[in-house]
C-alpha cells in the first residue's frame, strides 16, 4: 500500500480552520471542499490517460484524455458528501457511486446499509471519499466491498487519518493496489476512537448537527 500525507501549505492552512471548534458549518462545508480538490489533486496524478487527436487554432497535435472506462468516485455516506464536490470539480467526468456505511458506537465495527455502485468494476480505477480514518474499520470495508465487485485499484482519499487506522489499512489490503492521500496523518485515537488532535465529527460540522 501506498501513502502520502500532503504537506502543501493550503492544506495545512485550511486544516487549521477546520480544526477549530468555533468554524461554522458553512465555512467547514466551504473549505473541506476546497481541501478535497488540493488532496484528489496528488490523488490522480496516476489517472489513466490514452492519447487524442486536437485541432488548435494553428495545427493539429496530440493531446492527453482521461480514458475511458470513466473513474468512480465513492463518497461514504454520510459525511463522505461533503467531499464530493471537491472531488468532482478536478475530475468531472468521473461517474459517482455511493457506500451507506455506520459505524457501532460500542464495537466501532462498520456495517453497509446502503450501496449504490456498478456492479463489475473491471478495469476500473476507484477513489474512495472518506474524511476521517480513525480506526479503518468503515474504510476497510468499504475498500473490500469495493475489489469484490472487480476492481483493480483503490484509491482512497481521506482529510485526517490516524496510526490506528492506518496500521488496520495495511494489515487488510495486503499486497492488493491501494493508494491513500491524507492531509494530515495525527497522533493517536482516544477512547472513543476519535482522532487526537482531530477536528471532532466531520459529518456533525459539515451538516451543523452539532450539540
Amino acid at each position: 500500500m501506498r501513502v502520502h500525507v500532503a504537506d502543501h501549505p493550503l492544506i495545512t492552512h485550511k486544516l487549521s480552520v477546520l480544526r477549530d471548534k468555533n468554524t461554522t458549518s458553512p465555512v467547514f462545508r466551504q473549505l473541506t471542499e476546497e481541501l478535497v480538490t488540493l488532496l484528489a489533486y496528488e490523488a490522480t496524478r496516476n489517472v489513466r490517460t490514452e492519447q487524442v487527436e486536437i485541432e488548435t487554432p494553428v495545427t493539429r497535435t496530440t493531446g492527453l484524455a482521461i480514458a475511458k472506462p470513466r473513474p468512480l468516485v465513492v463518497p461514504i455516506l454520510r459525511a463522505g458528501l461533503g467531499m464530493l464536490e471537491g472531488m468532482t470539480k478536478l475530475l468531472p467526468t468521473a461517474e459517482v457511486g455511493f457506500l451507506g456505511m455506520a459505524r457501532n458506537e460500542v464495537t466501532f465495527e462498520p456495517t453497509t446499509y446502503a450501496e449504490r455502485l456498478p456492479d463489475d468494476l473491471s478495469d476500473r480505477q476507484c477513489f474512495v471519499l472518506d474524511p476521517m480514518l480513525a480506526t479503518g474499520g468503515s474504510l476497510g470495508a468499504a475498500i473490500d466491498f469495493i475489489f469484490k465487485r472487480g476492481a483493480q485499484d483503490v484509491t482512497a482519499i481521506c482529510i485526517l487519518g490516524a496510526p490506528e487506522g492506518l496500521a488496520a489499512i495495511e494489515k487488510q489490503v495486503g499486497d492488493r493496489d491501494v493508494t491513500l492521500v491524507l492531509g494530515s496523518l495525527d497522533e493517536r485515537l482516544d477512547e472513543r476512537g476519535y482522532i487526537v488532535p482531530g477536528l471532532g465529527d466531520a459529518g456533525d460540522r459539515l451538516y451543523g448537527t452539532v450539540d
